[in-house]
């Protein structure tokens, strides 16, 4: 018994050994892609950072498709997947309300029309990479952990793939419905003082920045907090980013540089994919969005450019009158078109799902405020997307890629430009709404609201301005107004302040690391008033120890930022009671909480003071009950403050080891290191054109989505 207990034993061993070297992704050898014109070679560095060598564009891009799909395989496959809503098909039934509102959005027939109306060169590249990803799938018979853990093999990657990728990053970022209903909901149900508080339209940071000064708003009066308001998403950091240009004046050597880190939800594998691209006459390196054939945000060596959200209003909700069948229009009333979406369940029966379309978009299954609504979004317009940032890879100047960007349809981003001559600029890229109308709340339609989008040279842009810096932090930019919920202004106005000086590549990554978080002040002053003297010893001290900012070891931040979640609460509460007793389940979600808050505050009344004062009491004992033998005072932020980033199938049992470990994360929602949650820097680049050799591009996790490869985790820190 024992000798056959040793041979099952080591029989497990060997096939133990065997499945890891199967899956084990192997970076060397040779293997064959449809199409190429000449033979195409990859290169890996330490970090297994890939540089594909090419003779055209396109054999590159079908390189970087073999890579890609060699290391972010099931990746791939997610993201196609939960753009299009077929998520459920693999992962089952939990995800089905998820499958449910993509296919609301039909985004599968957007991404077809969009491939069927592509330039032809794009449609070459999305070929190209495509064939790469195909020859990965073909040449190999044993394929990664999570597809024999899930039992399925992914179908082919074709081009209309590449499209539904960019549509889910679309979706990330300019996905605005919630706040247009809550602000529709805010404008007919919420006291007039309210509404006006909370969309008085800029903060004092972003006042400085622009040289503008906003009106003073009446503050209403408080009348008792009732259930909490806020969405999840609301008094926390939005999807955003910082970024920001330095002209060649501003710097210790002349050369003009570009900074950019990208916050968005935190997992594994990483977000971005890092690559570099080489073929005559071109050399672009930087970062790809796994499924999309083009460095997003890098260097071509002429010029560098990064991204930042724009946070911008393109999407509106169109009230509908009429019944199940028809809706009125400009010519009348006329039939809904119905479109029919069958969803295959894993291990359940499938689910066929009826979409009524109207002239302007879908209609949604959510009402508001009791009205079927239907949807006009620029995501869901296939004239609206394409692929012509790949014409980057040749911009010699920062006005040769400021035209590139005015004209190409892509999410609305802010682009962030150098060029090797020294010089900077900042404009927009996508297809901006031309309206007849404010487009703030819901309202009815006769006919398309929308004008068309506003033309290239109708977008704003800045090039060398005289200050030799430009800044964009998800607050508002100079020249039109593209939105009606930008962010706060205070990381932006930090950045601005510590660009004083003449700088280097590291300047700028010390900036982006930067902790400091003034607007968090006014919580510690106003409860350092409130509380009567004598009492609260611990909490005082908490509150005179902080040091201004979020680092690990900062004392007293726990209590100062739990007392800002706090006082959100309850003074949205507060304010928003009519508009919860209107629409049953109302949840504000709101770009920039603290100026309003702020502007309460400074207008103290003993109501006021009652509340600051029950806010802190609440928190202190939360935070003591949370670290039992810890007084307020001697708690650090890293005690409170962690990350943890989780692959896909990490809450699975016996899976979690496919998780990165939780760590203490310095940082904060009002900081220009920004974190909150799993939300956070998604990278950190710092580079000069014709300098990237001196450049600094730090990503989480790793190159690998493979939990066997050595670069699975050797790029978290």
């Amino acid at each position: 018994m024992k000798r056959a207990l040793l041979i099952l034993a080591a029989v497990a061993v060997v096939a133990g050994l065997l499945a890891w070297r199967a899956l084990t992704p192997r970076e060397g050898g040779e293997a064959r892609i449809a199409g190429l014109q000449a033979p195409v070679s990859v290169h890996a560095d330490a970090l297994g950072v890939v540089a594909v060598h090419a003779r055209t564009r396109d054999d590159a891009l079908a390189g970087l498709g073999f890579v890609t799909a060699r290391d972010r395989l099931f990746q791939l496959d997610l993201l196609r997947r939960s753009s299009a809503g077929t998520l459920a098909e693999v992962l089952g039934a939990d995800v089905l309300e998820l499958d449910r509102k993509q296919r609301h959005y039909g985004m599968r027939q957007v991404a077809d029309a969009i491939v069927a109306r592509l330039p032809a060169d794009q449609r070459d590249a999305l070929r190209a990479y495509a064939a790469g990803i195909n020859a990965f799938l073909d040449s190999r018979s044993t394929l990664p952990l999570e597809f024999q853990l899930l039992a399925y093999r992914p179908a082919r990657w074709q081009e209309r793939d590449s499209v539904l990728v960019v549509l889910g990053m679309f979706q990330v970022l300019s996905d605005s419905e919630t706040l247009e209903r809550s602000r529709t909901i805010v404008a007919r149900h919420a006291p007039r003082a309210v509404h006006d508080l909370l969309y008085a339209g800029s903060d004092p940071y972003t006042d400085a920045l622009l040289s503008e000064v906003s009106a003073r708003v009446r503050v209403p009066a408080l009348r008792g907090a009732t259930a909490r308001v806020l969405s999840a998403r609301a008094g926390e950091a939005p999807v955003g980013s910082n970024g920001w240009a330095i002209a060649g004046s501003r710097t210790h050597d002349g050369r003009a540089l570009v900074a950019n880190d990208m916050h968005l939800e935190l997992g594994v594998p990483n977000v971005w994919y890092r690559a570099e691209l080489h073929y005559p006459g071109h050399s672009v390196r930087g970062l790809t969005l796994p499924g999309l054939p083009l460095i997003v945000t890098g260097s071509n060596g002429q010029i560098a450019w990064g991204l930042t959200n724009v946070e911008a209003d393109v999407l509106d909700l169109v009230e509908l009158d009429g019944d199940a069948t028809r809706y009125r229009s400009a010519e009348g009333w006329r039939a809904f078109t119905t479109r029919i979406e069958k969803i295959v369940v894993r291990g359940g029966d499938a689910v066929e799902l009826a979409v009524r379309e109207t002239e302007w978009g879908p209609v949604l299954p959510a009402k508001l405020l009791g009205r079927e609504v239907a949807l006009r979004w620029t995501a869901l317009d296939p004239s609206a997307l394409d692929l012509s940032l790949l014409e980057l890879a040749d911009a010699p100047d920062v006005q040769a890629a400021v035209r590139i960007f005015n004209r190409a349809g892509m999410p609305p981003l802010n682009a962030l430009i150098a060029d090797a001559r020294g010089q900077i600029a900042w404009t927009v890229t996508g297809r901006f709404p031309r309206r007849d109308f404010a487009g703030t709340e819901s309202e009815r339609w006769s006919a398309d609201r929308w004008q068309g989008y506003l033309a290239a040279d109708e977008l704003p842009r800045v090039i060398d301005p005289e200050s030799g810096v430009l800044v964009s932090a998800n607050q508002r930019m100079p020249g039109a107004v593209l939105s009606h919920h930008y962010g706060h202004g205070y990381r932006a106005y930090r950045i601005r302040e510590q660009l004083a000086a003449k700088t280097r590549e590291v300047d700028s990554l010390a900036a982006q690391l930067d902790t400091r978080s003034e607007p968090l002040e006014l919580f510690r002053a106003r409860a350092l008033e409130v509380i009567p003297a004598g009492t609260r010893a611990d909490e005082r001290a908490a509150l005179e120890a902080w040091d201004g900012r979020a680092e690990l070891s900062s004392r007293g931040f726990p209590l100062v930022r739990a007392l800002r979640r706090q006082l959100v609460d309850d003074f949205f509460a507060d304010w928003l009671g009519e508009a919860r007793h209107a629409e049953p389940g109302f949840e504000l979600d709101f770009a920039d909480v603290d100026t309003p808050l702020a502007r309460a505050l400074e207008e103290r009344s003993p109501e006021q003071d009652a509340l600051v004062l029950r806010a802190l009491d609440t928190v202190a004992s939360a935070l003591r009950q949370a670290h039992p033998g810890r007084t307020l005072a001697e708690l650090r932020w890293g005690e409170v403050s962690s990350v943890q980033l989780h692959h896909p199938l990490g809450s699975l049992p016996g899976l979690g080891w496919l998780d990165m470990p939780a760590r203490e994360l310095a940082g904060c929602g009002l900081c220009v290191r920004m974190s909150s949650g799993s939300m956070g820097a998604s990278e950190r680049m710092v580079v000069a054109p014709g300098h990237e050799g001196d450049g600094i591009l730090h990503m989480p996790a790793g190159q690998s989505g493979s939990p066997f490869s050595a670069h699975y985790d050797d790029q978290q820190s």
